[in-house]
């Protein structure tokens, strides 16, 4: 499915939007998905050409892949900079996601950035995952891993084997992204198309140290909380390197922060998030015997 597809609302009403399903995490709603139609949504409340420079979302319920998202747009305040507004999204009567969004029209400041990390060589990590998919006769039934080729997104991982491994690895990934060759971009969408982007694959990082991979049994994973700072307008039509860590993880959650920097090496934004990973098959139970 297409990002145009995706992005593109229609209106139902006075300031709400419906949005297509599309590709899920199995049967479930991929958190990506409704965090860029949620931020479309917010943008068409827009009037005034400001951008949004961030967004924080709260996971209600696990929603439904295959059923359309109604987006509700409430402003909670607006001036000459800056508006702020809430969007609830709904499948029928299941809320699944709040989300605050709060856009700036643009201005100049101070700045300051930390530079693109030096994570190697793109050519190598791309000819890397070309090569591990050739030794993977069982890539499409791999849960979540297996589904990536169904996004509007292409990823090349810097290292392919700890990525996608199922070994205990550090808690810290790099990857490629940008948005298949033809989609389209317009300030708005763009950064939909990088808020897509950063729900995939980021919970991994918090995952890695313990040997588990996303969608294995015995532990159950969601996505409980997301916030985005965008710092400029992505082109996510050009490689973008999304750098990830996870500082923590406790009581069945997981945090992990990550960056996005454009090739030349800005940075494009900054992500958080607060991830569900509970440990249901009794193995930590073992683990203390």
């Amino acid at each position: 499915m297409s990002f145009a597809e995706i992005l593109t609302l229609e209106q139902a009403d006075d300031h709400v939007w419906t949005g297509r399903p599309g590709p899920g995490v199995g049967m479930r709603l991929f958190g990506g998905h409704a965090l860029a139609q949620a931020l479309m949504a917010a943008c068409e409340a827009e009037e005034n050409d400001r951008l949004p420079h961030s967004l924080h979302a709260s996971f209600l319920r696990p929603g439904h892949a295959d059923a359309p998202l109604r987006l509700e747009v409430t402003t909670l305040g607006e001036g000459r900079s800056f508006a702020r507004r809430r969007v609830d999204a709904w499948q029928d009567e299941l809320h699944v996601l709040t989300m605050t969004v709060s856009c700036q029209a643009e201005e100049t400041g101070f700045h300051h950035a930390d530079p693109l990390p030096d994570v190697g060589d793109f050519e190598t990590a791309r000819q890397a995952l070309r090569k591990w998919r050739e030794k993977q006769d069982d890539l499409e039934r791999l849960p979540v891993i297996g589904g990536l080729s169904l996004r509007p997104v292409e990823v090349v991982p810097l290292d392919v084997e700890s990525l996608f491994g199922n070994t205990a690895q550090p808690p810290r990934s790099a990857i490629w992204m940008r948005a298949r060759p033809g989609e389209w971009g317009s300030p708005f969408a763009s950064r939909a198309q990088l808020a897509y982007a950063s729900d995939m694959l980021f919970l991994r990082n918090a995952l890695l140290p313990h040997g588990v991979r996303p969608g294995e049994d015995g532990v159950q994973i969601a996505s409980l909380d997301h916030t985005i700072w965008f710092h400029e307008t992505p082109d996510f039509s050009q490689w973008h390197l999304y750098a990830t860590e996870s500082p923590w993880a406790g009581g069945a959650r997981g945090l992990s922060l990550g960056h996005f920097f454009s090739q030349d090496g800005r940075m494009i934004a900054t992500v958080a998030q607060e991830n569900l990973m509970r440990v249901t098959d009794g193995r930590l139970d073992h683990a203390r015997d």
